[in-house]
């Protein structure tokens, strides 16, 4: 054996999966849900009984919470179905470049340069608006199946 160290240096996460099984039947309103591929906010959950054939079906509709796009599909209730992880981030917006990508400041110190501005209109002229008037903003981004996108937007006042 040899007496050496190996240090590994991990940029990745521990292998975990983008998405979990949860049972189709414990989904409900306003959780989250894989619908084609995509992580959705579930808006409507509706359960038919039990047919001849013995499964009751959940029907899911759900808005795709990165394009806003609305997906349906119906699981057996008994069924597992995949449901993202969603996590949000606060980072407070550093600078806006002209190409259309924000610099943002990490709890550790360091910057984030690969996000783009939202594309949600009314989110978008007020993240332009609000850096224009030189006020501190921070911007909560939503990630989940391995992408990010800003969501929301809070005023901490104005830079000293």
């Amino acid at each position: 054996m040899s007496d050496e160290e190996h240090h590994f240096e991990s940029k990745a996460d521990a292998g975990a999966s983008k998405t979990y099984p949860q049972q189709a039947g414990t989904i409900r309103k306003n959780g989250y849900i894989v619908i084609k591929n995509r992580p959705c906010k579930v808006v409507e959950v509706s359960t038919s009984k039990t047919g001849k054939h013995g499964h009751a079906k959940c029907h899911f509709v759900g808005i795709d919470i990165f394009t806003a796009k609305k997906l349906e599909d119906i699981v057996p209730s008994s069924h597992n179905c995949d449901a993202p992880h969603v996590n949000r981030t606060d980072y407070q917006l550093i600078d806006i470049s002209e190409d259309g990508f924000v610099s943002l400041l990490t709890e550790s110190g360091n910057t984030k340069d690969d996000l783009r501005l939202p594309t949600d209109e009314n989110l978008l002229s007020q993240i332009k608006d609000g850096f224009a008037e030189g006020k501190d903003l921070v911007v909560t981004v939503m990630s989940a199946m391995g992408e990010e996108q800003i969501c929301a937007l809070k005023d901490i006042g104005p830079k000293n």
